[in-house]
């Protein structure tokens, strides 16, 4: 194998063999394609669950020896989450969920607004990077203003959002990636214009996060949110934002914790098995990495860039497969770009079939044992926008690495008999 980064092509087999799903009798026979909604955890993942409520649950903070190693886990975890993207441990909160994550800094932002200010929200996100802004609005007496996806491509444009911006505009919202369209959106373009216009930025990274690597200080965001549940852990998230902006936060926390950052944007705690289970994350990225590369970089944060850059490429290959077919059916509506530039789209594609709902579609595909969804996947504004019915929405195919082109295969001959 050359074990040139750019030319060493992804050893499939030995990814799958990382997750547990691929041999379990259940699970194994189907093609996952919902891996936009959560994906599957390798078992270093579950092992360092399991080791933890096995011998560590126990309290936090003591001095006895078994105290002692579960605070170490749990911190050690957070540490390594925060080396992954380019943070310092106390810019990062984690969380049960981006959602949650997103209302309790809404929250703890409230007192910076007020009337004749203005937040820009989007129509292309999903709901957790919307709901939480407008109700900050409506609490505060600052105005809306939502920067809007252009009908026919999905795509957020650049002129429009600095029609929008002006001397009123304190915060910015939108996402690296949408989870309906797939556009990755040009992160330090549009933060040089929202900065140079006085405005801080809140971006969604959850359906980027997945397939390339996050480095904070490079893409110069003020916060970012993303799933960790969808980067292959635990039920977790994970929030950054810049050391200075969470120490103004208001506290959300017991009155005791004000001024800890960031423990005070993390109310009731973490949850301790899932913090230390989060290590595994980084157990599976470093397996991948010494077994395609002979030396190891100091890093964690340089190794896993090497290693999405891997994924990225098996990703590419996969879209590229799946768009082929797509864009040759003069039937088929592609939503977003028709390129499989890993650039310039994740490999989550959501298409719709004339004549047909999303929902009959997605349920021709499962006596094939094909795993997709239809609906709006909590960007109804993007989906309505589109001109697509609110409920049945959109047909979702979403890939990662882990996919195979045999899965894309089965897919494409379950859509020519259930479309």
């Amino acid at each position: 194998m050359n074990r040139e980064p750019h030319l060493t092509p992804l050893d499939l087999d030995f990814v799958r063999r990382q997750f547990p799903s691929f041999s379990d009798p259940e699970a194994g026979p189907w093609a996952f394609f919902e891996n936009a909604g959560g994906s599957y955890v390798p078992q270093a993942v579950v092992d360092r669950m399991s080791r933890y409520l096995s011998t560590m649950r126990v309290q936090h903070g003591a001095e006895y020896d078994l105290s002692r190693r579960a605070t170490q886990a749990v911190t050690a975890a957070a540490d390594l989450m925060a080396e992954w993207v380019n943070a310092r441990p106390d810019e990062i909160v984690i969380g049960p969920s981006a959602t949650q994550l997103t209302y309790v800094l809404a929250q703890a932002m409230r007192g910076w607004f007020g009337p004749g200010d203005e937040i820009i929200v989007t129509n292309q996100d999903h709901e957790c990077n919307v709901g939480a802004w407008r109700r900050l609005a409506a609490a505060s007496g600052a105005t809306i203003r939502e920067w809007r996806i252009d009908p026919e491509t999905g795509e957020l444009e650049l002129p429009a959002l600095q029609a929008l911006l002006n001397g009123k505009t304190r915060l910015v919202c939108f996402t690296h990636c949408s989870n309906i369209v797939g556009t990755i959106n040009d992160i330090p373009a549009i933060a040089r214009m929202v900065h140079e216009a006085g405005a801080l930025i809140f971006v969604d990274g959850v359906a980027y996060a997945p397939h390339r690597a996050l480095d904070m200080k490079a893409l110069d965001v003020d916060f970012y949110v993303f799933s960790l549940y969808k980067t292959y852990g635990p039920h977790q998230a994970l929030l950054y934002g810049r050391h200075e902006l969470l120490a103004k936060a208001e506290n959300q926390n017991h009155d005791f914790i004000a001024g800890s950052v960031p423990y005070h944007l993390a109310p009731g705690g973490k949850n301790q098995p899932d913090v230390a289970a989060l290590a595994g994350i980084a157990d599976y990225l470093d397996a991948v990495h010494a077994h395609h590369f002979p030396a190891s970089e100091n890093s964690f944060q340089k190794r896993s860039a090497a290693v999405f850059d891997l994924f990225a490429r098996q990703e590419e290959a996969l879209a590229a497969r799946l768009l082929d077919y797509l864009t040759a059916r003069k039937d088929i509506r592609v939503i977003g770009q028709r390129t499989a530039d890993p650039a310039r789209r994740a490999p989550t594609i959501s298409f719709t079939v004339a004549g047909k709902s999303s929902l009959e579609v997605t349920r021709g595909l499962l006596p094939h044992k094909i795993a997709a969804r239809n609906g709006n996947f909590y960007a109804p504004r993007c989906v309505e926008a589109l001109g697509l019915d609110r409920e049945d929405g959109v047909v979702r195919v979403s890939m990662v690495h882990y996919n195979t082109a045999d899965e894309v295969d089965r897919l494409i001959r379950a859509l020519d008999g259930a479309s």
